[in-house]
């Protein structure tokens, strides 16, 4: 089984160029070289009859440390098998069809009848390849050209990254006290991401955009995106430009500005879909006063960062940058849906924070839960929920501008 791979330097992390990584995540199929996950310090809980009650910490690919149970390490384990088994189908299609085979999907503007059946075939494999998950040692590749990544980077000059980067240089803005007053609560617990080096290099990437688009400049949970990036990217200006399209093309609009006017509307918009999806929890849940942005706020600016394990919310990247961001509607509604039962059981605001808090720090199997997003939640059309938004957008843009209103009448009063 894949789990923990003991010839990693995580301390080490980058090398002393800033654009390269020095430090493998993840052994090859035919490798030899894998251990079972193993736990790290256990720790025995209070119930010595259930031997899954044992609480364990241990290391996950990804270099965060983990705490869980017995069934938590089995899972993982399980999930990691079930990703060797597809970086094997993967490095196959490779083999047969060309290492770039999944760039040949694009859909003509005459519409699938003019395709080639190589391309719609190709179309419908990859979407199927992505939702069961990314190889990590193909990641990087895929999420740069099926993101639009790759190509937003090939519109300027080959050292616009460093001419950024060295025109932010000892300049002071509110976004660059902000960021570095995040730097050192941005998972301070990972060992890469708590050194100096670490520290530098996401500042970098920080500061950077926040040069480049100085309508967003920077917003908190920004530092948890740009952060999982670096770990997973084999270049710091790779995770400059993952972050710059995911800001500019695959989320919506002015989700990060100083007003989060873009956040408030998709806040609106998951609570409609709520209603309609999982209309016994949208009712129990108004009738207790609980406001799903309670939770939906974290989890929608840190894309499920901060929330979920590592390796699940890198399963849901892997479909965000391909399919979109209707995507974190379909994984937050699943996070309420696997846990309907319980919801309805709660009587208390804070006992519904802290199943559904609970629920996702425990959420080892993308699988489970990606089955439940796509499967269970049913579809979502692309069009339907442009609508919702454009009408959502109408009521936050109203409600700011009378806020405004508000504090501008009290600052003339006083």
């Amino acid at each position: 089984m894949f789990g923990i791979q003991t010839d990693r330097d995580i301390s080490t992390g980058f090398s002393s160029t800033p654009q390269r990584r020095i430090r493998t995540l993840w052994n090859t199929p035919n490798s030899s070289n894998t251990t079972n996950l193993t736990a790290k310090n256990p720790k025995k809980s209070t119930n010595y009859s259930n031997s899954n009650a044992i609480s364990v910490k241990f290391e996950d690919l990804y270099g965060f440390t983990v705490e869980g149970n017995v069934d938590d390490v089995n899972v993982l384990n399980e999930v990691r098998e079930r990703i060797r088994q597809q970086s094997k189908v993967w490095f196959d299609l490779e083999a047969s069809k060309g290492a770039d085979w999944y760039l040949h999907t694009q859909i003509s503007s005459n519409g699938v009848a003019s395709l080639k059946f190589s391309v719609l075939t190709n179309t419908m494999t990859l979407k199927k390849l992505v939702r069961k998950g990314l190889p990590p040692t193909v990641r990087p590749k895929v999420w740069l050209s099926l993101s639009g990544a790759a190509k937003k980077r090939s519109t300027v000059p080959e050292t616009y990254y460093d001419e950024l980067i060295r025109a932010t240089e000892g300049k002071t803005t509110p976004a660059t006290r902000q960021i570095d007053h995040d730097l050192p609560r941005t998972f301070p617990c990972h060992p890469w991401l708590n050194s100096e080096e670490g520290q530098a290099t996401l500042r970098r990437v920080l500061v950077g955009y926040s040069f480049r688009d100085s309508e967003v400049g920077y917003c908190q949970g920004l530092n948890y995106v740009a952060a999982l990036l670096l770990l997973v990217m084999n270049e710091e200006e790779d995770a400059f430009w993952l972050l710059s399209v995911l800001l500019e093309n695959v989320l919506v609009s002015d989700c990060y500005t100083d007003n989060l006017s873009g956040c408030h509307v998709e806040q609106r918009v998951f609570k409609d879909l709520l209603t309609k999806k999982c209309p016994r929890i949208a009712a129990h849940l108004d009738s207790m006063g609980f406001d799903a942005s309670l939770v939906a706020t974290e989890w929608f600016l840190c894309l499920f960062s901060k929330s979920l394990p590592s390796e699940t919310t890198l399963r849901v990247w892997d479909v965000l940058f391909y399919e979109g961001a209707k995507v974190l509607f379909h994984v937050a509604l699943a996070i309420f849906k696997m846990k309907e039962e319980d919801l309805l059981r709660a009587h208390h605001i804070g006992d519904v924070i802290d199943i559904l808090q609970t629920t996702s720090r425990h959420l080892y199997d993308p699988d489970e839960l990606l089955t439940v997003a796509f499967d269970k939640i049913g579809g979502m059309t692309a069009n339907s929920i442009t609508k919702e938004r454009k009408k959502q957008e109408t009521v936050v843009l109203a409600e700011i501008d009378q806020r405004l209103k508000r504090i501008n009448s009290l600052k003339l009063d006083g």
